[in-house]
C-alpha cells in the first residue's frame, strides 16, 4: 500500500469513528455533527491525492487490509 493510499484509509477510519461518537447519543448529536466538517475535508482530500475518488472498490480493500473487520456495506 503506497502513503497516500494509506492517509486515506486511515483518514477514512477517522472519518467513520468520529461519525460514531456524534451519533451515539441522538439528543446530543445536533451539537456534535458540525464537528464532522474537518474529518470530511481530510478524508475527501486523501482520497483525492491518492487518486481513490469514485474507485470504491479500491479503496475499501485498503481499508479492509488495515481494520479486516470493516466493509464498505455498513456493516
Amino acid at each position: 500500500m503506497r502513503n497516500d493510499e494509506l492517509a486515506a484509509a486511515q483518514a477514512y477510519v477517522r472519518l467513520l469513528e468520529a461519525t460514531r461518537a456524534a451519533l451515539s447519543d441522538p439528543d446530543d448529536a445536533p451539537l456534535y455533527i458540525p464537528l464532522l466538517a474537518a474529518p470530511i475535508e481530510e478524508a475527501d482530500g486523501a482520497l483525492r491525492r491518492a487518486g481513490l475518488s469514485g474507485n470504491e472498490s479500491r479503496f475499501f480493500g485498503l481499508v479492509r487490509s488495515l481494520h479486516p473487520g470493516m466493509s464498505g456495506s455498513g456493516r
